[in-house]
């Protein structure tokens, strides 16, 4: 099924949404919609753990996709695996054409160095374009005030894969800020990944993140030294953004 919403319609439903709190938009996608297939991309880091929350109360069955690169922290498939069990989730894990020692063979070690575009391609975008092509819509943890590259986001936005499936990206939490994710765990008891007490900020691969210096922003511990802002899922298909 291709999902189409025509733009006015879409930015009816935007302005009907806007002020909603997640928990609202999250039900809107899974029970009020007519759509039948929403899956969440999930990177366990503290927005998509509320987002989990908000969907196992509404459809705990929802494919929950986990783009498993090879390159994670212990600490974040512990974690994983820890949330799964807590919330009953339904994670897919979602492979890369090549394993890591695949890759060092065909394109060299280090490629996250010399090329982290190609590495998050290989590991992320690609994966994450072929499951999409069984959905009608991907929830994200996309927030306005995380980077530059996100501040004008919409709450539904109309996505299309590289094959040319259209359907929908929904933004749930993307009116809260940093703070209103962490009240969110807090007032529901659910724990964080545990790499947030040691000064991280935004979690990817091991290889690629690194703890916050004092007064940084957000993702500035997300490729370090290189241009280079965002895996490429969120750029890939759908708005330019």
């Amino acid at each position: 099924m291709t999902v189409t919403i025509p733009q006015q319609a879409l930015d009816e439903l935007n302005e009907r949404l806007e002020g909603s709190e997640p928990q609202e938009i999250v039900r809107w996608a899974l029970r009020d919609s007519d759509l039948e297939r929403v899956a969440v991309a999930a990177s366990f880091q503290a927005e998509s753990t509320a987002i989990l929350h908000m969907v196992s109360r509404v459809r705990p069955e929802t494919s929950v996709l986990f783009l498993e690169t090879g390159f994670h922290f212990s600490e974040t498939l512990e974690f994983k695996e820890r949330m799964t069990d807590l919330l009953g989730l339904n994670v897919v894990d979602l492979l890369g054409e090549l394993t890591v020692q695949e890759q060092d063979r065909e394109h060299g070690p280090r490629l996250y160095e010399r090329d982290p575009g190609l590495c998050c391609d290989i590991h992320k975008v690609r994966p994450l374009q072929r499951a999409l092509a069984g959905f009608d819509a991907w929830m994200t943890g996309l927030r306005w005030d995380s980077a530059p590259t996100r501040a004008e986001a919409p709450i539904l936005d109309p996505y299309t894969t590289h094959e040319g499936h259209e359907m929908l990206k929904i933004n749930p939490v993307v009116g809260w800020s940093r703070r209103d994710v962490w009240r969110y765990l807090r007032e529901h008891d659910l724990p964080h990944h545990p790499l947030y007490d040691l000064g991280y900020a935004s979690i990817g691969c091991a290889p690629c993140t690194r703890a916050l210096f004092p007064g940084e922003d957000e993702r500035a511990g997300r490729w370090a030294g290189v241009d280079k802002v965002e895996c490429g899922i969120h750029l890939a298909g759908g708005s330019p953004r």
